[in-house]
């Protein structure tokens, strides 16, 4: 299976500058950040380092069905692990790496800095219909 040029990159497929939350912000800051970017996940970062990542729907299944209150819950504490790539990474790593982790959104980073996000809108501005329709097939269905 290829996916995409074969000179193409992650940078070519990101949105560049995605913005970070920092570990120490509360939920409730974190939803408003991404209502007013318009985009359903943010890197977190400790210290100018990514150390992870929370999706609107950390916010509504780990913290509001939960019963916990998201102006007390820090990003810090849902932020799940880091699965990223680099600036020069493939798009079949790119999409290797989503598929393998059944991820939606993939933080590509440049000395551990966030310089871009990989989002199926992305992925959908940039693959063949077929290669869409595979990569959504494989991180929906699963194993």
């Amino acid at each position: 299976m290829t996916h995409g040029h074969p000179h193409e990159t992650a940078r070519d497929l990101m949105n560049p500058g995605a913005e970070c939350i920092q570990a120490h912000e509360t939920l409730d800051r974190a939803a408003q950040m991404m209502r007013d970017s318009g985009v359903g996940a943010l890197p977190v970062c400790h210290d100018d380092r990514v150390t992870g990542i929370i999706t609107d729907r950390d916010i509504v299944i780990k913290c509001v069905a939960g019963g916990k209150d998201p102006a007390r819950v820090r990003a810090g504490d849902l932020a799940t692990g880091l699965v990223w790539v680099r600036p020069d990474a493939t798009v079949e790593e790119a999409l290797s790496r989503m598929e393998q982790h059944q991820i939606k959104r993939l933080p590509v980073l440049e000395d551990e800095h966030v310089v871009g996000m990989i989002s199926e809108a992305d992925l959908a501005r940039h693959l063949p219909d077929d290669q869409l329709a595979e990569f959504v097939h494989r991180v929906y269905a699963g194993p």
